[in-house]
């Protein structure tokens, strides 16, 4: 049974853990505000011999509620692969091999520093070693102050632009969705850096960003409002047969670039996007209806939805929340939900590529 835990005396917290994982394997989601010292968590795990991967996350999620503090556990049954992966930024690093069974179902699950770089880089390493021969699921882990800290921990310690993984023996149905409509485009990124957009049709990024917002918005920027604008307004990559890929723009920088969460490629094809409080609430219920239907006999819930749709939301993100666990537990009575208001969500869809999303929300069903 999987449980949200309050405490923060690490031995009780391990007791606890210790109870519901039993020789199994535990996913911990760490709410940003706890007052828990996870280096002394981690060898306090270490020395009970429990296997384990977690995250610190601006909210953690537990049935239809979410949490700034304390610790959320996931059982995750039949693990054979525990990773960390360092210094995602450089690109230089190995993924270990493994060897998969052909007539067996095998799930990933990863917690990754959602404010480093090169994170698609990582999900393009992982998928290049593991291809379609396992379903992928996670989220970017961080804080919600946007102040890069370590953030993603396994028995190796806690560390940022980092990763953590965990592959299992496990059938898994994964729902994706957004709820986000184009208001205006097609444009190309004729030039980018990473996670900047420097320009937009060969032109300042934000000059074009800020035509098409502040007429739709009837709002203007100014110099300290841009994400309570730009909040509603996020970048969709276009993918020929599927839904777009959502960019979150943060902030912009002293030229006038539009920073995002999550890298854009120069030549990518993008639309400026709008959504409403009913279209990202009537999404959730998708994405929660998608993964059921594809389900056999789950044993955990785990969703992993963008900090920025809270903020996005507000008091009507409950509902977001509401629909997807009263789905869930609609058809599958006995099983916890859990998870994260994430920076950036990390899934498996469709075509079986992975992709690395902003304001979206990701609902995983595990056998």
């Amino acid at each position: 049974m999987d449980m949200y835990i309050q405490s923060k005396d690490i031995r009780e917290i391990t007791r606890t853990v210790k109870n519901v994982v039993k020789n199994h394997t535990a996913l911990l989601f760490v709410g940003e505000h706890s007052d828990i010292d996870i280096a002394m968590l981690i060898s306090s795990l270490k020395e009970n011999n429990i296997s384990f991967i977690g995250g610190v996350f601006p909210k953690v999620i537990h049935q239809n509620t979410t949490y700034e503090k304390g610790l959320v556990v996931s059982v995750l049954k039949n693990v054979f692969e525990i990773s960390t992966i360092l210094d995602i930024s450089t690109k230089k690093y190995d993924i270990p091999p493994v060897s998969f069974s052909n007539h067996k179902k095998y799930s990933l699950i990863t917690f990754v520093d959602g404010l480093t770089s090169n994170i698609s880089a990582f999900l393009g390493k992982l998928y290049e070693k593991y291809g379609m021969k396992t379903n992928y699921f996670g989220g970017g882990a961080g804080s919600l102050s946007l102040k890069q800290a370590p953030c993603v921990f396994s028995k190796e310690g806690i560390f940022q632009d980092a990763a953590v993984f965990v592959i299992m023996e496990m059938e898994s149905s994964i729902g994706v969705k957004h709820g986000w409509k184009k208001l205006e485009g097609p444009y190309i990124v004729t030039k980018a850096d990473k996670n900047t957009v420097e320009e937009i049709n060969w032109k300042n990024p934000f000059k074009t960003y800020q035509l098409i917002v502040e007429e739709d918005a009837k709002k203007k920027f100014t110099a300290t409002n841009f994400f309570e604008i730009a909040k509603g307004y996020p970048l969709g990559i276009i993918k020929q047969g599927f839904d777009h890929i959502i960019r979150d723009p943060l902030s912009i920088n002293e030229k006038k670039e539009l920073v995002c969460v999550g890298e854009v490629e120069e030549n990518t094809l993008i639309n400026i996007m709008q959504g409403d409080a009913s279209s990202l609430i009537k999404a959730s219920l998708e994405a929660a209806k998608e993964s059921i239907s594809k389900a056999k006999t789950p044993s955990t819930a785990i969703v992993i939805d963008c900090i920025s749709r809270i903020l996005y939301l507000e008091e009507d993100f409950k509902h977001e929340l509401n629909n997807v666990s009263q789905a869930i537990v609609k058809k599958y009575p006995e099983i916890p939900v859990n998870g994260a208001l994430t920076l950036g969500e990390i899934s498996s869809y469709g075509n079986g590529y992975i992709e690395f999303y902003n304001k979206t929300i990701v609902v995983g069903l595990f056998e």
